[in-house]
């Protein structure tokens, strides 16, 4: 954790959308590596916007091995706070749809969206989760516990905040983890600024993130 108090600076980001392309490439290290285009704070990633990105066309422009479409999705987070630049906050448009590079997500030898695969993020973000507030999470087989940060419309089109609870009912989770719903009793608050986020997926692409 960063010495200084983390500071919210913005508010009432439950429930909003947005969306992320992620450019995959080799990275340093000799595995790979995925940029991270999102369109937070930026716009609310309409969906016919969306819908006309190319990921043929976006992975010529920057010079990806290939392109993933990451969402649309909705914050199930209540704050943000201020951001460490890890990378070059550069703004680009894509079919119509402007985004911001907020991100690089170390992806190793498995490009693939693999359920319950934990992957390190250079994001420098803070996240808020209000105290009295429900959050979803997944716990592994040792006990800890990945509080969601978004839910993901781009496998179930469907799926709203209300559905959340019931999730557990829908999820394969391997032998060991479990999902569960809980309400805060106080603030959480996720400092990422000064080391790499951990997070992990389900099936349904509903991203969490290790609040430690």
């Amino acid at each position: 954790m960063t010495t200084d108090q983390a500071v919210r600076l913005v508010s009432d980001m439950r429930g909003v959308r947005y969306g992320e392309v992620l450019a995959v490439r080799p990275g340093l290290d000799g595995g790979l590596e995925a940029e991270v285009y999102g369109t937070q704070l930026l716009n609310d990633c309409p969906q016919d916007r969306w819908d006309a990105l190319d990921p043929g066309a976006i992975a010529a422009e920057l010079g990806a091995v290939f392109i993933k479409l990451n969402g649309p999705r909705f914050w199930v987070l209540d704050g943000l706070g201020a951001k460490v630049a890890v990378v070059e906050p550069v703004v680009r448009t894509f079919s119509g749809l402007e985004m911001r590079r907020i991100a690089v997500v170390r992806l190793g030898d498995d490009p693939a969206s693999t359920p319950y695969q934990l992957r390190t993020v250079e994001r420098g973000a803070v996240f808020f989760f209000d105290a009295g507030k429900p959050i979803y999470e997944l716990v592994d087989p040792d006990g800890t516990a990945y509080v969601m940060q978004s839910y993901c419309v781009g496998v179930d089109p469907a799926l709203t905040e209300a559905d959340l609870p019931g999730l557990a009912s829908r999820l394969a989770t391997p032998s060991g983890w479990s999902f569960r719903t809980r309400l805060l009793d106080e603030e959480l608050v996720v400092d990422t600024r000064d080391r790499p986020a951990t997070v992990v997926q389900d099936e349904l692409e509903n991203t969490y993130t290790l609040p430690g």
